[in-house]
């Protein structure tokens, strides 16, 4: 089924939901209307149980040049900017219970990168071109840095945060930013294998999935291993895990792998 929206655009098909920026005429900035939308796909995502990903994707060849200035610019006078709604867009992202695969065959920039970072998976082009460019414009990359910073390496976030110099798809994937990087005409066959993985995963098994990787280190080791394992023990015991089992024993595929 496909939908169309002001300036996202929702597809879904095979248990994946694509919401495309669809705001070429400003580089999909990321101005109010347009997270708004974004939201609003997310949260319909999120509550079909048939989604099974997400994938975010663009219009134009930019996948996002950032906060919409323009929209920033005529916010001075209320003494607000637009920019402070982008934490609720990056959390959604972030705390999706779905994966979320980002794919961006254009340049991204400030806060587009905090979208992409935000991502649970990123493939990129090789060609696209990436850049922090927030002090160049007298601010810093604040709220983005709550997605960005647990991907990049250190130094790397240093260098790029401070200069605001521009980087490839190949440094991206080399400082965790991005997943891969491929050439631009293998970018949608990258795309298609990473979702057709993701949809093999059990819809409960890929959240408790997702909530493992941003567990806090334990404090205790022994402590932490036995609450490990009886959330082990819980996912074994669950209707999933009986069935997963069991489609592994039959040599067939489980029950939620998605078959139209």
């Amino acid at each position: 089924m496909t939908s169309t929206a002001a300036l996202v655009r929702v597809a879904t098909a095979r248990g994946v939901t694509t919401l495309t920026l669809d705001s070429p005429h400003n580089r999909n900035a990321l101005s109010t209307p347009l997270m708004t939308e974004l939201l609003a796909g997310l949260a319909a995502a999120v509550a079909d149980d048939a989604v099974r990903v997400v994938v975010l994707d663009h219009a134009g060849p930019v996948f996002c040049s950032g906060a919409d200035l323009k929209e920033t610019a005529a916010a001075y006078a209320s003494g607000t900017v637009p920019a402070g709604m982008l934490g609720d867009v990056l959390a959604a992202v972030w705390e999706c219970p779905k994966p979320v695969v980002a794919r961006v065959a254009g340049p991204a920039r400030a806060g587009g990168l905090g979208l992409i970072a935000a991502a649970d998976l990123a493939i990129c082009a090789q060609e696209a071109t990436f850049a922090f460019t927030e002090v160049r414009i007298g601010v810093i990359p604040a709220v983005i840095s709550a997605t960005v910073l647990p991907r990049l390496a250190p130094r790397a976030a240093a260098e790029l945060y401070l200069t605001g110099d521009t980087f490839d798809g190949r440094r991206a994937a080399e400082i965790g930013l991005v997943t891969s990087a491929v050439p631009a005409d293998a970018l949608d066959a990258a795309v298609a294998r990473a979702c057709a993985s993701l949809v093999r995963g059990a819809p409960n098994a890929l959240a408790g999935a997702k909530a493992l990787l941003r567990r806090p280190p334990a404090a205790d080791l022994r402590a932490g291993v036995a609450e490990l394992a009886a959330l082990s023990t819980g996912f074994f015991l669950s209707d999933e895990g009986r069935e997963g089992v069991l489609a592994f024993r039959e040599k067939r595929d489980a029950s939620w792998v998605p078959t139209d």
